[in-house]
C-alpha cells in the first residue's frame, strides 16, 4: 500500500514551529503536547517527528531508533502525568484513529493520551 503524507497538515506545521502548541515532551523521535479541545482532564496528543500517516504506515517505515523512540515518548508523558500504574495512577486510555473508519481528523500519526476521569466503555456495540 502506498501512503500519501500530506507536509501541509497540522501536525507537520506544528512540527515546523509554524503553529505554536503547548508542549508537554519534546524528543529526538517525539512532540508531544496538551490537546485543544481536551476530552478529559488530561489529554496529550504523542506525534512522531517523522512523516508517518498511520501506526502500520510508522511500524513498517520507520526506523528501529523511531519506533524506540516514540515507544518511549508515550511512556514518559505517562509519567509525568502521573496516570502510569507504575508509579500508582489511575491508568489511562491511550487511541490511535486510522483512516475514514477509525475518525482519523489529521493525517499524521498520533496517540491521544487520556486520563483524570473513569473514561467508560470504550465503544458501544452498534
Amino acid at each position: 500500500m502506498a501512503y500519501s503524507y500530506d507536509p501541509e497538515n497540522i501536525f507537520a506545521k506544528i512540527l515546523r514551529g509554524e503553529i505554536p502548541n503547548s508542549t508537554v515532551l519534546e524528543t529526538d523521535h517525539a512532540l508531544a503536547f496538551h490537546d485543544i479541545a481536551p476530552a478529559a482532564p488530561d489529554h496529550v496528543l504523542v506525534i512522531p517527528k517523522g512523516p508517518y500517516v498511520s501506526y502500520d504506515h510508522f511500524a513498517s517505515e520507520a526506523s528501529d531508533a523511531e519506533i524506540v523512540g516514540y515507544t518511549r515518548a508515550i511512556g514518559e508523558v505517562c509519567k509525568m502525568l502521573g496516570v502510569d500504574l507504575g508509579h500508582e495512577g489511575e491508568g489511562f486510555r491511550l487511541i490511535a484513529n486510522t483512516g475514514r473508519n477509525g475518525v482519523q481528523d489529521v493525517p499524521h500519526l498520533h496517540v491521544h493520551i487520556l486520563a483524570g476521569r473513569p473514561l467508560g466503555p470504550m465503544i458501544k456495540k452498534a
